[in-house]
């Protein structure tokens, strides 16, 4: 059966395709190509960690920092960088550890 994917997959997919007894066609992206993939990969794996399971969130997870870990590479971000930044956010916005949902403004 043939099923068209055109999306970006982690390296060693093509090698896990043919030891199965399956067939598949790849290209290697341009670096502009590869950097909006990663970022539509952000989106892909992020539904999936939203929508997982509790036995399957950590394995989600693991995905999404990987797809991460890219993208910082690719853009020249060290992770130091990410988590400064993380922690300056924090102290002006705050966490989520307090369950805030916002309900409603009103603009005067």
């Amino acid at each position: 059966m043939f099923q068209e994917y055109n999306k970006l997959v982690r390296d060693r997919i093509p090698e896990i395709i043919h030891k199965a007894g399956n067939q598949c066609e790849v290209v290697t992206m341009s670096q502009d190509e590869y950097r909006q993939a990663l970022r539509d990969k952000l989106i892909e794996e992020a539904q999936e960690a939203a929508s997982a399971n509790s036995q399957d969130l950590v394995k989600e997870l693991a995905d999404l920092y990987e797809v991460i870990d890219a993208v910082m590479l690719t853009c020249g971000i060290e992770r130091e960088a990410v988590l400064a930044e993380q922690t300056r956010r924090r102290k002006e916005r705050g966490g989520f550890e307090q369950r805030i949902k916002l309900l409603w403004t009103q603009s005067q």
